[in-house]
């Protein structure tokens, strides 16, 4: 038995070949010769290869039907074409018929050694050098520096640690998910307390971040105005690293400039969507459109006038009186298809504006479903399913249509969402809200170690129904409990992803502008 890679080199004249053979054997590579196209085959066919090193040029069969043959056998070895030929469509051809590498002649050992290493030894090699990497760059995210930060420092700041959580999924060997994972703990406590700080000052518009209702005004509209079409797209509960995973499906289709927002508090579809396509701010919808503000907020009223609260933004911005919006709420593939013939007919829509849901009613069903909890079981794979389905989705297929139509589309989300890993009890009368990661009604009690309250819920630019109403937002990764069936809600909601409070996670969000590159 060996642990040798193996490799099949195939050239007609393979005997001038033996100084390179040697010294891969030397560096501790397993070589096997063969001079023709065929016997390459044969070989494929009996004994498992790491990778083939193929000659283009043989008499016979040629490396590319060689190529061709191979693939029919072993559709996933790696194959390197070796070439005399400097034609372009040589290359081409090999590219087409999936050669992984392709090398021109005189090839030096090292050349061939390279070529070798980068196929074989590449995710070992990269692996050894992300792990030196987060070492080196450890001190960029020192927690001692984050209370240096401002709202552009975190997300900057969230951003990195998004790169390494992308990085360490791929080399989950480097034993430092749990160095990572800690480092990233430590920034949801000081990103809550920074939040908690200044979050009051940011809605009464001092000094702060882009917040919900900025959006539409500072990033849809100017585009309208321009005379162009436009789509804005809210993808809801979607997370920055979900985005970041997704983004570079998009890049055949448009150039895509992405910039960054908070959501308001909470961090939930009632008030954030709501916020998004009203341009205000929960307080200001119940005082200038009350209408449209549900007193109950349950989450079943959730939001039922979002296209009336666009309509009202796009007339107080100016738009002009016939402006014609098409607005829909995605669940299936009846309301995808409608809106896909729309797009093909290049319609006289103005402005799209579509919300798609699937990816909260993932965060949620996978609360009650051990399948989706065994699929999922962290954040990793959340971010590989979320993915997965965008991939797959109408939504995928509908930017498609609108790069060929040029319409010009915004996506972002409403709020992202955090997995609940450390319940902290919340109390208050019977008709609290039952809300895991925010809660609203009249002498709630907290721990301050896992929340905060909103004592005036005015001072935050949020509704309340009673003079003695406050809020009280969960912060990091906690989640509320009633003190009483303790262990029931405990066992219910550990490690499901929650939104409506203060992480990183759930609070900064893209807004992705997609220029068509038809």
């Amino acid at each position: 038995m060996t642990d040798k890679r193996s490799i099949l080199w195939v050239d007609d004249e393979i005997e001038m070949l033996k100084p390179h053979l040697k010294f891969l054997e030397q560096r501790g590579y397993s070589v096997t010769p063969v001079s023709n196209g065929d016997d390459a085959v044969n070989m494929v066919r009996s004994e498992a290869f790491d990778m083939v090193l193929l000659d283009e040029m043989m008499p016979g069969k040629d490396g590319l039907e060689t190529l061709q043959e191979i693939r029919q056998v072993n559709a996933n070895i790696p194959i390197v074409m070796v070439t005399k030929n400097e034609e372009e469509y040589v290359m081409d051809q090999a590219i087409g018929r999936r050669a992984d590498d392709y090398l021109l002649k005189p090839v030096n050992p090292t050349q061939i050694l390279a070529a070798v290493r980068r196929i074989l030894e590449h995710h070992k090699l990269t692996e050894t050098q992300v792990a030196r990497d987060y070492v080196s760059q450890f001190r960029e995210l020192d927690p001692t520096r984050f209370d240096e930060l401002d709202h552009q420092g975190w997300i900057e700041t969230y951003l990195r640690m998004i790169d390494w959580d992308i990085q360490l999924d791929r080399y989950r060997e480097t034993g430092l998910s749990q160095t990572h994972e800690d480092q990233k703990r430590q920034a949801n406590y000081e990103f809550s307390r920074f939040v908690e700080s200044n979050y009051g000052s940011w809605v009464q518009g001092r000094d702060g971040p882009e917040l919900s209702p900025d959006i539409v005004r500072n990033h849809v509209f100017p585009t309208l105005q321009q005379g162009k079409k436009t789509a804005f797209i809210v993808i809801d509960c979607m997370r920055l690293d979900q985005w970041i995973t997704m983004e570079p499906l998009l890049h055949p289709y448009f150039r895509v400039e992405r910039k960054y927002y908070y959501s308001i508090l909470p961090s939930a579809t009632p008030y954030a969507r709501n916020a998004l396509f009203a341009g205000l701010f929960p307080l200001d919808i119940q005082r200038k459109h009350p209408q449209y503000w549900d007193t109950d907020r349950g989450e079943h009223s959730l939001n039922r006038h979002e296209r009336e609260l666009l309509e009202l933004q796009m007339k107080r911005l100016g738009a002009p009186p016939n402006l014609k919006l098409r607005y829909a709420k995605v669940f299936g593939s009846n309301e995808s298809n409608e809106l896909q013939r729309a797009i093909r007919r290049k319609s006289d829509i103005d402005l799209f504006a579509l919300v798609f849901n699937f990816i909260d009613i993932l965060a949620h069903g996978r609360s009650e479903s051990s399948i989706l909890q065994e699929i999922a079981p962290d954040e990793a794979a959340f971010r590989t399913l979320a993915r997965s389905w965008f991939e797959h989705s109408a939504l995928f297929e509908m930017l498609k249509q609108m790069s060929s139509a040029g319409i010009e589309v915004f996506v972002t989300t409403d709020h992202g969402a955090v997995q609940g890993k450390r319940p902290t009890i919340a109390t208050g009368n019977r008709d609290t809200s039952t809300n895991v990661r925010y809660k609203y009604g009249e002498n709630l009690g907290y721990d301050e170690k896992g929340a905060f309250k909103m004592r005036e819920p005015e001072e935050f630019m949020l509704p309340k129904t009673r003079s003695t109403e406050n809020y009280i937002i969960a912060k990091e990764n906690f989640y509320f409990v009633y003190p009483t069936k303790y262990r029931k809600y405990e066992k219910q909601f550990l490690g499901s992803f929650q939104h409506g409070g203060v992480s990183l996670e759930e609070l900064i969000l893209p807004i992705a502008h997609l220029h068509p590159r038809a």
